[in-house]
């Protein structure tokens, strides 16, 4: 992991002070577990309710997990007024989803004053064993000042 520098150093304050405004964080049962410099983690109890129809989380769950901790680890190198978006992504389901809780990791692999670009693993925890699920790369904009959009 690089040593990232945050631009504002109540960087986790922020982060964590948006996380819990994203309602579907709070349907979904998800908590912001860790926030650094370019490094978040989201957790997930496995819930029947969020599965598909083999009983595995829902790949749309699962992407939703990596974006979100993709997101906040970029905007924890974010300006005081900026706020981030989803640009794109692209996802890999590498193996089912079972187990009793997720893990989502992302992370910043380059940081820019608009683009940052980062990576997002999930990963299933089951009997103490951790396996990857699925990776993601991403691309977060910064914005500032439109439309009511900081934090």
């Amino acid at each position: 992991m690089q040593g990232f520098v945050p631009q504002d150093d109540k960087y986790e304050m922020r982060v964590r002070e948006s996380f819990s405004r994203q309602k579907l964080m709070q349907t979904i049962g998800a908590a912001l577990t860790k926030v650094m410099p370019g490094e978040v983690e989201i957790t997930l109890e496995f819930r029947d309710d969020l599965t598909q129809q083999h009983g595995f989380i829902h790949a749309g769950i699962a992407a939703t997990l990596a974006d979100t901790a993709c997101g906040y680890a970029a905007y924890s190198l974010m300006a005081p007024d900026a706020a981030v978006l989803t640009v794109e992504y692209k996802i890999n389901l590498l193996s089912p989803a079972t187990g009793e809780s997720l893990i989502a990791l992302g992370k910043v692999t380059r940081p820019g004053r608009t683009i940052t670009v980062c990576s997002g693993d999930l990963f299933a925890l089951k009997d103490g064993d951790k396996k990857l699920v699925a990776t993601m790369l991403a691309t977060m904009m910064s914005i500032r000042d439109r439309e009511g959009l900081v934090g």
